[in-house]
């Protein structure tokens, strides 16, 4: 019985993952360097801030993890 090789690995899955843990220190310290602002906000406000800030993150996930797996940005 003929069985194909296995498919090389892709350099994109390690070079994907080192762009998402940037991308999340970026954000960290751009958050952390206006912290001190922040806490000077009502509660309510700073919850909300921190709220949408924990969630912004995500967004340029999708094309960064269709990118890892197919080497296209877009569909």
């Amino acid at each position: 019985m003929i069985t194909n090789p296995p498919p090389e690995p892709s350099w994109r899955k390690p070079a994907g993952v080192g762009m998402i843990l940037m991308l999340i220190g970026g954000l960290a310290a751009l958050v952390l360097s206006a912290a001190a602002t922040i806490s000077t906000w009502h509660i309510a406000l700073q919850t909300l801030v921190y709220l949408v800030v924990g969630m912004v993150w995500i967004v340029p996930l999708k094309p960064l993890l269709r990118w890892m797996e197919t080497g296209k940005w877009r569909e």
